[in-house]
């Protein structure tokens, strides 16, 4: 099978295959950079079990959800968001969905609770690729790749993430979506 049609870019969703069982198993990931010195995504599917006042000191109580975003720089904190009239600074990945931004004002909003908690999505760490090895796992078909929006990034239901987006992709993808997790029970 094809890695799908598309090509990965800025804005773009990687969805692992079925036959991934690494750290990637299952996972969605929302490209934010890629260009030819590399890659950096977040895992939009893998909740942990913390809050973001329990991960970062001093920030006021949040209601949104932090997700291990990937393997590289577990200890720093990235955040994804769609308010970019509250949150100012931030670089926008596509349509009104913004990486980053200024973090105290961030703060400033939690805690005067004037920002809404589903409009921003925490991520400890970032998957990362240098300069070529996307392709190269492209290439393995390790990889599809969609296009995102404010529905997948920001989903209410990160379990079924993995097998929602591949339905979405229509065709033989529909089929991928049912692959047992443990093909031996199958």
């Amino acid at each position: 099978m094809e890695s799908g049609e598309q090509k990965p870019e800025k804005g773009k969703l990687l969805i692992s295959a079925p036959h991934l069982t690494d750290i990637f198993k299952r996972s969605v990931i929302y490209l934010v950079e890629h260009d030819d010195k590399g890659s950096v995504g977040f895992v939009l599917n893998k909740p942990i079990k913390f809050s973001v006042s329990e991960i970062i000191d001093d920030f006021p109580v949040l209601d949104s959800k932090i997700f291990l975003g990937g393997p590289v720089q577990t200890e720093l904190v990235n955040f994804v968001h769609k308010t970019p009239e509250k949150i100012d600074g931030g670089y926008e990945i596509q349509n009104g969905i913004y990486w980053g931004g200024n973090f105290d004002n961030l703060k400033l909003l939690a805690e005067a609770k004037a920002v809404n908690p589903e409009d921003v999505k925490f991520f400890v760490g970032y998957s990362g690729w240098s300069a070529g090895q996307l392709d190269d796992e492209m290439k393995e078909n390790s990889w599809y790749v969609t296009d995102a929006n404010e529905e997948f990034v920001f989903s209410k239901e990160p379990g079924k993430l993995w097998q929602n987006v591949l339905r979405s992709m229509g065709g033989e993808y529909i089929t991928l979506s049912t692959f047992p997790e443990d093909p031996s029970v199958n």
